[in-house]
Order: C-alpha cells, then structure tokens, then sequence
C-alpha cells in the first residue's frame, strides 16, 4: 500500500471520527429534547455504534479496500477527540438553536393554520346556521300566509260540493255500517266518515254544521 493512500485513508478516518461525533452529540441532544425514556437509551445507543460501524468499515473500503491498520484507529480516535476538543459545543448549540427553529415554524404553521382555515370555516358554520333557521322562519311564515289565504277557498268550495258529497258520504256510511255490526266494532260510525270530518277539521279549523 503506497504512502499517498495511507495518509488518505488516515484523513477518511479523521473525518469519519468527526463525523461520529457529530451525530452522537446530534442523538444525545434530540434524545434530551424529545425526554426519550431511559429504557430506551441503551437501545438508541447500540443501533447508533452498529450505523456508525457499519458507515466506518463503508469507509474504510472506499479507501483502501477494507484494510485494517493501525492508523485507521487512530485516525478515528484523533477525529472524536478533535472534533470534542473544537466543535461539540458548537454543534450542540447549533442542535438545539435548529430544534428551537423547527418548533417556532411548526408553531407558526399551526397559527396559520388555525387562523386561515379553522377560524373561516368556523364562521361558514355559524352563518350558514344562522341562514338555515332565517329560510326556515320565512318558509313557515310563507305556509302560514298561503293556508289563510287558500282556507276561504276551500270553505267556499265545500260549500259548493257540499250538496254532492253528503249523498256520497251516507252511502259509504250504510255500505260501511253492516260490516262494523258484522265485525262487532264499537264504534258505529264509519271510518272514511270520521277521517274526512277530522282532516277537515284539522285543515281549516271550523265544526261541521251539517
């Protein structure tokens, strides 16, 4: 293995070690914030050491074929210690200033949320329930107006076939009459009869004279 690659692998590794704690501090910051249980702790810490090998040893292939020497440890040792002697409370701060950012937008998104659609919504709800009982008012007053002003022409037409209908009404009553003695009904009285003097009744609201 010629020297150039050696010290490229050594630089690889350099960066590799920077790069691990980078993400460690990264986890442990997330993991602080988001108040992950402690049982979970040893889980999160062992998938991050097999990512972490697993991401070296990519390296390491890339670099001189998957080689292990001595350097390469200590390439990886003088990234890590590096990296937490120069950069960790940089990358710490720069975490937690982004977890701060993500969670101001998140805020702003639901404000806006809220405020362009919830609260619009909200107030199509209210008037369109005010508009549905003002249309039901005016539909009753409209019914109301239309049986007073139709009840004189119904009374003066039942004043006209009057004459016609009782006939009628007395031959359904003796057709009818026999079968509610042959049936023992209590009542005498046919049924079309009473149902014709009751909805009539119930319609325009005056007594039978006849």
């Amino acid at each position: 293995m010629s020297l150039s690659v050696q010290w490229m692998t050594m630089a690889a590794m350099l960066l590799s070690g920077i790069g691990m704690g980078v993400v460690f501090d990264g986890y442990r910051v997330v993991s602080d914030e988001l108040k992950i249980s402690r049982w979970w702790v040893p889980v999160f810490d062992l998938l991050y050491w097999i990512a972490a090998t697993i991401i070296v040893f990519q390296v390491l292939s890339a670099s001189n074929e998957g080689e292990v020497r001595t350097y390469v440890f200590i390439g990886l040792l003088l990234g890590i210690g590096a990296y937490y002697w120069l950069f960790s409370k940089i990358v710490v701060r720069l975490v937690h200033g982004l977890i701060r950012l993500v969670r101001a937008l998140i805020d702003l998104a639901i404000k806006l949320f809220v405020i362009f659609v919830v609260r619009p919504l909200l107030l199509l709800y209210k008037l369109a329930k005010v508009l549905l009982a003002f249309l039901l008012a005016v539909t009753m007053f409209l019914l109301k107006i239309m049986v007073q002003l139709v009840r004189p022409i119904g009374l003066l037409l039942w004043w006209m076939i009057r004459p016609a209908v009782r006939p009628l009404i007395k031959w359904i009553d003796g057709w009818a009459r026999p079968l509610a003695v042959r049936f023992r009904l209590k009542e005498r009285t046919t049924i079309v009869n009473n149902w014709a003097i009751a909805a009539w009744r119930r319609v325009f609201k005056r007594k039978d004279n006849g």
